[in-house]
């Protein structure tokens, strides 16, 4: 089970530093 809760975490991290970036540099996107 722990393997999923990385899994989940690692994808919420993803999606929050896809947001920053997008936030930063709309320009990009």
């Amino acid at each position: 089970m722990s393997w999923l809760y990385l899994l989940s975490g690692g994808v919420a991290c993803a999606i929050f530093a896809y947001l920053l970036v997008a936030l930063f540099y709309p320009e990009k996107f």
